[in-house]
């Protein structure tokens, strides 16, 4: 899965078994190292890049690494915190980590090169594709488009089940629920509001689209964002993983806050599988889609144009985000230093991301973060805005060094590279 962090219920997603060995490893027992206590990194040649990656450890990270990619591939990459607990080895810059919802952004543009080809439109009905899957308590897809899938203004009622504490960790990390069975659920549930009337986040909604792209290609939507994106691109570190719970190496150790004892547990090893978040990927990858993405190396331009057409954000998503829009499969939000910034961002047990992306790709910063909260607005709220920042000014810095503007102000409209 991959939820938003400010439900205050931690969401999970599916994905398969390991050897015996390997499940050893991630027992939930209490851990007493402080993260602040990390081991240092070596100095970064942007020193408040390096700041401001220390500053998201201090609210109470265990890692964090992160990467701004400008023109010519123009690579800087900082870290910070200890990527494990126990042996307190550095966080690499190049570690794997779990996208979560980043992956809809992927699937998303699956679903545009569908619509460019004709063998889709972004007006037909859930119902054309999906007969009778999406019935009950209110629920009809056959009012339901994928365009609305898409910007999560379907009403689908996001019934995604969470990890409340340890125990409930160790009891299903290993047992997923399936799409249908998670689309089942949803369904049990009225509609939180009529079709287009409203914005909500909804995770059923994209397994609904991964669905939806295996009916219209009779392939599985992992097998399309392959050979769609993954390979063209040459996205050499992004990876479905399909039945595994591990990350490949390296990668650092993701942990979550519990509210209840033990209050900071071991939680890499996960399995999840689905179209709302299930792609692993590194900080270098993720930036390279989004610029490739964003520069016009993706998409048809009328394709790309219709991603970029927003709606506001709910209520409850102003507050992490304040003046921030959502795309199909793609966020906007302001930057610091005027214009905009593109991207999406994923939560998983254990891990966090945030990503900012010039209008015309021609600059991109992700930081993944190996620490996630299932409680406390408040301490949610300060990670993710230390992260945001993060990203924020590394794009600001970045496009000031290269001295770009979009035409629509700085970052802003797409533009080749």
């Amino acid at each position: 899965m991959s939820p938003h962090p400010f439900r205050l219920r931690l969401r999970r997603r599916r994905a398969t078994l390991i050897a015996a060995a390997l499940l050893a490893g991630a027992t939930a027992a209490p851990l007493a190292v402080s993260p602040a206590s990390a081991t240092a990194t070596p100095p970064s040649p942007d020193g408040r890049f390096q700041r401001d990656a220390d500053a998201v450890r201090d609210t109470g990270a265990v890692g964090v690494q992160a990467r701004v990619t400008g023109p010519f591939s123009r690579s800087t990459a900082v870290t910070s915190g200890t990527a494990d607990l126990r042996t307190g080895a550095p966080v690499p810059a190049n570690g794997y980590f779990r996208t979560a919802s980043n992956t809809k952004t992927y699937v998303a543009t699956v679903v545009l090169q569908l619509a460019a080809e004709h063998r889709l439109t972004l007006d037909d009905s859930v119902e054309r594709w999906l007969p009778g899957v999406v019935r009950g308590h209110g629920n009809d897809g056959r009012k339901i488009t994928l365009r609305q899938l898409l910007q999560h203004t379907s009403g689908i009622h996001d019934d995604y089940p969470g990890f409340d504490d340890a125990e409930e960790y160790e009891e299903r990390r290993f047992r997923p629920y399936s799409p249908e069975q998670l689309v089942a659920r949803a369904m049990r549930h009225r509609p939180d509001f009529a079709p287009g009337k409203g914005w909500a986040y909804s995770n059923v909604g994209y397994m609904l689209l991964g669905m939806v792209v295996e009916k219209a290609t009779g392939k599985p939507w992992h097998d399309e964002v392959r050979t769609r994106l993954i390979e063209p691109l040459k996205l050499r570190h992004t990876y479905y993983p399909g039945s595994s719970p591990t990350l490949r190496s390296p990668h650092a150790r993701g942990y979550q806050h519990f509210a209840t004892a033990p209050k900071l547990v071991d939680v890499t090893l996960l399995r999840d599988a689905n179209a709302s978040g299930a792609l692993i990927a590194t900080t270098a990858d993720l930036n390279r889609f989004y610029r490739a993405l964003l520069g016009g190396k993706v998409l048809p331009a009328a394709q790309l144009k219709e991603m970029k057409r927003t709606v506001p954000l709910s209520e409850e998503f102003q507050e992490p985000y304040p003046g921030g829009a959502y795309g199909l499969g793609l966020m906007r939000t302001k930057l610091p230093c005027g214009g905009y910034a593109w991207g999406h961002g994923g939560d998983e047990a254990g891990y966090m991301s945030r990503n900012a992306v010039t209008g015309d790709g021609r600059h991109a910063a992700t930081v993944s973060v190996s620490t996630e909260w299932s409680y406390s607005k408040k301490d949610m709220l300060r990670q993710h805005r230390a992260a945001t920042k993060v990203v924020n000014r590394a794009v600001c810095a970045s496009r000031a060094q290269d001295g770009s503007d979009g035409p629509d102000g700085p970052g802003g409209a797409a533009r080749g590279r």
